[in-house]
Order: structure tokens, then C-alpha cells, then sequence
């Protein structure tokens, strides 16, 4: 394509205009492809003018295609003829196409018929030599040369049905403003190289087309985040629990930290931890009168039998928006508004939703990941309850032998690491987190004195990279994902 590219910049430099249709067929050459050709220069702006036309032609049938090689059928019969005749029943039994040869010919006047002779009707030649009209006309048709052919001998060739009009469009081009011979190939990407010096400034690059429809795919393909997902979250629904609004990435701190009786000087807070939002960068609009609460318990205990923190609460700090750093300001929410209700009534809430936490991108870590989270609230659940609970729940993953080491989190005591055995890598695996939410959290919320809750998470990418044998986090998650991985994989069945 190139080559035929530089032969036709060539020829309308030096001709100043060209006809697609005439150069191909001067250099019989194939009239798409040049058309092709014409059309992948006018991607370059002001290079080529151009204009569309419509000419008309004829084709060939394959009788006419046939005709055009060997000759018409009435010039066949009389080369069948020798100079001393033949009998009209032999030269019949030599062509397929005698009859209606036999019948132009004598139209023609190039062979007669002696019924007299002796042995039957006998035919001979009438004149010495013919001129082969209907091939040589067919000839110039299929060569598209029709300024010697006569509207007569077009209507005697569609009358015997040899060709059929046809409409060919082809395209006039002529020099553009920026018309040159010399085309500089446009660049299909800014890259870094180019922006580090000034050869950006210099190169043409290649115009997107905006309004093109792109690749049909093939189908949409679940990713195994999301096959992991929906069975984890049937998990939960089959154990009767509703589902949390997790729809709110952004958070302010009041909810994020200050109302799980997380201590503003925590370091989980600094910005080494934690994205904060620069616009808005606070909030104002809080429940004012459980703000003072949580104020206060995080203070001197607010009356709750707890000490609290001893230090001077700052609103300021409260204000603070940031991306949450866990679904577990989604459920301090959603315990306010149960604690709210005229009558408690017992819940079990879960989430599985996006978190952000400003840490070092490794094999196993990212800034952003997913958090599975399950909350019960009832009267006088214990720690008991809890890894009941656990067992019932893990259980449903496949995950069956399950140990418990004591944690601390500023908002559950007791807390509980949790450990499952992954007979794959034949040891014990940090699988998540738990415990049973502290008073100076839920008796601010105005939640019955006995009413407990108890929680536990776990992230979302670390079951999906042992079900599909993933090493790397980074491989399951982000740019550089292979989407052959995403076809390919299978549907998540999780082992009950």
C-alpha cells in the first residue's frame, strides 16, 4: 500500500489530477484497491482534493467472458466449416452452441445451406473471410473501452443477454493546498521521550476519530473480583442480612474515626495513612447533640464508666474529609440511625465496598481495595456468639479449620486476629478481623445498655487471589491487568 501510495502522489504531480477508475485500468490493477489507496492519503489535511463520480458500464456474463477469449459461437461455426462444406447434421454435433452459431451465420450472410445435395442439407462457406464483430466488441467492454462501441451493438449484446449495465463509482483527485510528495508519517501517541525534549512540538500526529463505533466485543466478561463478590454476598443474604448503602467513598472524619472512639492524635489519621479531600476539605452538617456525646466520651468517658482519652476534642479535626479508610463509618452510621428507632430491634448488616488507604503499592498491598464487613446487633451477644458465628460464616467459603489471636482496634474489645489453614500453601493465613464493639461507641448512639454488637471484616482481593492462584495483587487489579485472564477464568464456585 505504501509503494501504490507514492506512485499516485508521483502521477498527480506530474499529471496535476488523476481518475481512480483510468489508472487502474492503464495499469490493470485492481480499482478498490486503488480507491483505498486515494482514500488513506486523504487522512493527511489539504493534501488531495477530490470528487466523487458515476460512470456507467457494462459486465460480462461467463457466455460473454467465454466469447470474448474464443470467439462469438456464429464465428466458431464457420471456422468448423471446411472450404469443402460439411454436412449440416455433422457440423450440429460439433458445438454446444451450434444451433444459435448456425442461426447468426446465416443471419450474417457468411454461410449458405444446399437442402438439394444428395447426402442431405449440406453448408458451406458463403464468403472467404469474416471479422468477428461480437468479440471484439466484448473485448473493449471488458477493457472499460467503450468510446468506439455504438449504442446499436450495446442494445444487440443486451438483447442476446451478454451484459448487464452496471454503475461505477470512482473518484477524481486533483492537488490539495498542502499537496506534497513527501508524506511524514503521524505519530499515534505522545510519549514520554517526545515531551522531555521539543520534538513534540515539531511531529504531526495522527486526528482520533471521535465518532467511530470502535471494535464490536466479543461479550462482557465478569472479573474475578466480581464473580468472588456476588458469591459472597449470596453468603450473606442466605444468613439473612441486609445489605449497607455504600455509596459514599468520601467521609468526614467524625464518622470515619471520631465515632468508633478512634483518638484524634491515632496515626492511622496522619496523612501517611489517609487521603485527605482538598475541596471541600470539611464538613459542617452533623448531628450536633451526638457530636457532643462522642465529644465527650472521648474526653472524660461521658459518663459511660469509661476514662476516655483525656485530651481536648477538636471539631476541626472532626470536619476533616477524607476518602474512608473502612466500610466501618458505613456501619457506625447505620447503628445511629437503628439507635434512633422508637423500638430496637435486633439487625445483622453487611458491606462490600471500596477503601482507600494512603499505603506502599506492593505484591500484596494497594491504595485501593475492597472491604468485606458483617455487623449483628441483638441483646447480650458475647464474644461466644461471635466465633459461632465466624465459624457458621467461614464455613460457607470453605474455610472450615479457623484459629483466633487476641488484637486491639480503638472500637471493638475484645478484638480477635482470625486465621484460617490453606491446605494449598499447607499453613495458617491471616484471613481478617474482629471483635465486639466497645460501650464508649454505642452508648453515645443512645443504644440499649445491653444491646451488643458484634463485627467482623476481611478484604475482598485476598480470597479472590487464593481461589484463582494470583500472587500478585497487581495482577488482579489495576492497568497492567492481562484481560486474557478475565476471559479466560472460570465462574467462582465456592466450596460449602
Amino acid at each position: 500500500m505504501a509503494d501504490l501510495n507514492e506512485e499516485l502522489l508521483q502521477y498527480i504531480d506530474k499529471n496535476n489530477s488523476l481518475d481512480t477508475l483510468e489508472y487502474a485500468n492503464a495499469r490493470n490493477l485492481d480499482h478498490q484497491k486503488v480507491i483505498g489507496a486515494i482514500k488513506s492519503l486523504q487522512t493527511n489535511e489539504g493534501l488531495l482534493k477530490s470528487e466523487q463520480k458515476s460512470t456507467k458500464s457494462f459486465v460480462l456474463n461467463d457466455e460473454a467472458q467465454h466469447i470474448a477469449k474464443h470467439g462469438s459461437h456464429e464465428a466458431v461455426i464457420f471456422n468448423l466449416i471446411p472450404d469443402t462444406g460439411i454436412l449440416q447434421s455433422e457440423l450440429m454435433s460439433l458445438n454446444a452452441n451450434a444451433k444459435l452459431g448456425f442461426s447468426k451465420a446465416m443471419a450474417n450472410g457468411w454461410i449458405q445451406l444446399d437442402k438439394k445435395n444428395a447426402d442431405g442439407p449440406k453448408v458451406a462457406k458463403k464468403v472467404a473471410k469474416i471479422n468477428d464483430q461480437v468479440k471484439d466488441i466484448l473485448e473493449k467492454i471488458q477493457n472499460l473501452n467503450l468510446s468506439d462501441v455504438n449504442d446499436k451493438s450495446i442494445q444487440d449484446l443486451k438483447k442476446r443477454k451478454l451484459i448487464s449495465e452496471v454503475t461505477i463509482n470512482s473518484i477524481f483527485v486533483s492537488k490539495g493546498d498542502k499537496f506534497t510528495t513527501k508524506l511524514e508519517k503521524p505519530e499515534k501517541e505522545l510519549t514520554a521521550e517526545m515531551l522531555l525534549g521539543d520534538a513534540w512540538k515539531t511531529k504531526k500526529f495522527k486526528e482520533y476519530n471521535l465518532d467511530a463505533l470502535g471494535t464490536v466485543p466479543d461479550g462482557g466478561h465478569l472479573h474475578p473480583l466480581q464473580k468472588v463478590r456476588t458469591e459472597i454476598r449470596k453468603i450473606f443474604l442466605e444468613m439473612g442480612f441486609t445489605e449497607m448503602p455504600t455509596n459514599n467513598y468520601i467521609e468526614n472524619s467524625f464518622w470515619n474515626f471520631d465515632a468508633l472512639f478512634q483518638p484524634q492524635q491515632h496515626p492511622a489519621r496522619d496523612a501517611h495513612d489517609t487521603f485527605f479531600i482538598s475541596d471541600p476539605s470539611v464538613s459542617t452538617t452533623f448531628p450536633m447533640d451526638y457530636l457532643e456525646r462522642v465529644k465527650q466520651t472521648h474526653m472524660n468517658g461521658g459518663g459511660y464508666g469509661s476514662q476516655g482519652y483525656k485530651y481536648d476534642w477538636k471539631i476541626e479535626e472532626a470536619q476533616k474529609n477524607i476518602l474512608r479508610t473502612h466500610t466501618t463509618a458505613v456501619s457506625a452510621r447505620m447503628l445511629y440511625k437503628l439507635a434512633q428507632s422508637e423500638v430496637f430491634k435486633p439487625t445483622k448488616y453487611f458491606s462490600i465496598d471500596k477503601v482507600f488507604r494512603n499505603e506502599t503499592l506492593d505484591a500484596t498491598h494497594l491504595a485501593e481495595f475492597h472491604q468485606i464487613e458483617g455487623v449483628i446487633a441483638d441483646y447480650d451477644l458475647t464474644l461466644g456468639d461471635l466465633i459461632g458465628v465466624l465459624y457458621e460464616f467461614f464455613s460457607k467459603l470453605g474455610m472450615t479449620e479457623l484459629r483466633f489471636k487476641p488484637a486491639y482496634n480503638p472500637y471493638t474489645e475484645p478484638s480477635m486476629e482470625i486465621f484460617a489453614f490453606h491446605k494449598g500453601l499447607n499453613k495458617w493465613v491471616e484471613i481478617g478481623n474482629s471483635g465486639v464493639f466497645r460501650p464508649e461507641m454505642l452508648e453515645p448512639m443512645n443504644l440499649p445498655k445491653n444491646v451488643s454488637v458484634i463485627a467482623w471484616g476481611l478484604s475482598l482481593e485476598r480470597p479472590t487471589m487464593i481461589k484463582y492462584g494470583i500472587n500478585n495483587i497487581r495482577d488482579l487489579v489495576g492497568h497492567k491487568v492481562n484481560l486474557k485472564m478475565v476471559y479466560d477464568n472460570p465462574i467462582c464456585r465456592i466450596s460449602k
